[in-house]
């Protein structure tokens, strides 16, 4: 019975509001990345439209360890993928600015690809050797001043909710511009919106922010970080964790 008038809710009250919160969001961002600091406009109406999307949605988000980053380092955030929610969660509970890696197709999304661009975020292109360096490039000009990059290591969301293998780019660009890495443990988003299922539930997020890990200082030190990472993002999770239907 929750559950159904929790959907009703969803439908006639918080999806049109936050259709609208998401289009004026874009027209801000991209209005105000024109005109001004595109540093504080990439970053702080999506802060907001993320946390209004889960005040809406009956998400709450809470986060521990915000003591172990700086304001003003760089960081390479890596951070297990349950669900839809850690974009929200992330971008807005962090409280660090930052640029996403993201896939190229995302570019393609009807207004929220332009804004994300208009962010500074970064399209990954994997095409060829040249699209790659292109992708290096664009990901070194970016990390300025305390920028940082948040990167989810398994490159999707899990079917179960258990972490999948993670991929070595974000290890690479710790290595390639000697950043320091920082796990981000997100719990309680698969139980939110896994991608076996297109609406979300009410539900609780929790963020643990981990102590930072010093970047590989060569390609063969780069397994053994990659192990590192994985255990503190392990570590703030459950011992077990059953699938939701």
């Amino acid at each position: 019975m929750m559950l159904a008038l929790y959907y009703l809710y969803f439908f006639l009250i918080a999806i049109p509001l936050l259709l609208t919160l998401t289009v004026v969001s874009c027209i801000i961002i991209i209005i105000g990345t024109a005109v001004g600091n595109g540093s504080w406009w990439g970053y702080y109406p999506a802060m907001v439209w993320a946390r209004v999307f889960c005040l809406l949605s009956l998400v709450r988000v809470t986060v521990r360890g915000r003591e172990h980053i700086d304001k003003r380092t760089s960081y390479v955030f890596v951070a297990n993928h349950q669900g839809a929610y850690d974009i929200f969660s992330v971008y807005g509970y962090l409280g660090h600015n930052f640029k996403w890696m993201m896939k190229k197709s995302l570019r393609k999304i009807l207004l929220v690809g332009y804004t994300c661009a208009k962010c500074g975020h970064i399209f990954v292109d994997r095409s060829s050797p040249t699209a790659i360096r292109r992708t290096i490039s664009t990901a070194e000009e970016r990390l300025r001043d305390g920028m940082s990059l948040v990167v989810f290591p398994e490159g999707a969301r899990t079917f179960t909710g258990k972490m999948g293998p993670f991929k070595k780019g974000a290890y690479q660009l710790a290595l390639e511009f000697n950043l320091p890495l920082v796990p981000v443990t997100i719990d309680g988003s698969f139980a939110v919106l896994p991608r076996t299922r297109l609406l979300p539930r009410p539900g609780h997020i929790e963020l643990t922010i981990h102590p930072q890990i010093a970047a590989p200082t060569d390609e063969a030190a780069r397994g053994e970080v990659i192990e590192l990472t994985r255990k503190a993002i392990e570590s703030a999770l459950p011992d077990s964790r059953e699938p939701v239907a």
